[in-house]
């Protein structure tokens, strides 16, 4: 069995840490706070007192929130530099292609690999170990690695070998579900408007034009006006569409629905929905009039 480190216990590095640790993995923890920590050496992990300590597993999966949390805690830290050598580092968090360029260099300046692995799925898919991967970076490094992706998930998708790839890959998946809660929020607006039950036409979409995961679960959602708890929140989502149209903008490609997603998620958040699903951005009054 791997000893490994996982850096980060939100929402999705819990039951990614549960799953490994019921695996029979050496698993240790970090995290800024020490609630979650508490909690996982109660079930059998390790607690480490500091992300320097994490890292001398020699393999640290991290799921740490956005780009600012990258670089703080691992990137200008100083850490790097103390990591046992061969070292292997996997951030599974969606960050920006920039940051993910600048983590290979960094990484790569301290002899410590560094793989993306960002997934598919949310927390009840991540608790059943069924999370889609995405995997870019040396292969040989996604060789050594696959064994941990095998608990965590049912396939990992290759996906080239610069991390970056992985990362765009998942931007893109995650604009695309954007978009797709967009376009249902409007379609469930106009039916109510005209007297057609949400519930009934979110359950004929979803068997007959729209079928698959996306449609059916958000449609349910956005008709059952259910965003608490959620399970990817609003505010995440507006950082992910502005990774989004960064990564465009670096490439000269137009997304007009991203721009009109930008004013459609900054008004969602300014409205009060940024802690709710990101499924309330189809909400017409602000929270406080909604409730």
């Amino acid at each position: 069995m791997t000893a490994v480190s996982i850096i980060g216990l939100g929402a999705m590095g819990r039951p990614m840490a549960r799953n490994l640790i019921a695996a029979g993995h050496d698993v240790t923890v970090w995290n800024r706070s020490p609630g979650p920590v508490a909690d996982l050496v109660a079930e059998g992990a390790r607690p480490a007192s500091s992300v320097a300590e994490a890292l001398q597993t020699g393999t640290v999966l991290s799921m740490l929130s956005n780009d600012r949390a990258v670089t703080e805690t691992l990137l200008d830290s100083g850490v790097l530099a103390r990591a046992p050598e061969g070292t292997v580092h996997v951030n599974m968090a969606t960050v920006s292609t920039a940051l993910a360029r600048r983590a290979r260099d960094v990484h790569a300046a301290h002899g410590i690999g560094y793989l993306a692995a960002p997934v598919f799925g949310r927390v009840p898919v991540a608790e059943a170990g069924r999370l889609n991967i995405l995997a870019a970076g040396d292969p040989a490094l996604i060789d050594r690695v696959q064994p941990l992706f095998e608990v965590i998930g049912t396939r990992t998708w290759r996906l080239g070998d610069r991390p970056e790839q992985a990362h765009l890959v998942k931007i893109l998946g995650n604009y695309l579900i954007a978009t797709t809660i967009q376009s249902l929020g409007e379609a469930v607006s106009l039916a109510e408007h005209t007297g057609v039950d949400a519930h009934q036409l979110v359950e004929l979409l979803t068997s007959t034009l729209f079928p698959g995961q996306t449609y059916a679960a958000y449609g349910d959602l956005i008709a059952d006006r259910r965003y608490r708890p959620a399970g990817f929140t609003t505010a995440l989502g507006r950082k992910d569409l502005h990774l989004a149209l960064d990564a465009a903008a670096e490439h000269d490609v137009p997304l007009p629905f991203g721009e009109l997603l930008r004013t459609v998620f900054d008004q969602a958040v300014e409205d009060g929905y940024g802690d709710d699903d990101w499924a309330a951005i189809t909400e017409e009054q602000p929270r406080e009039a909604h409730s």
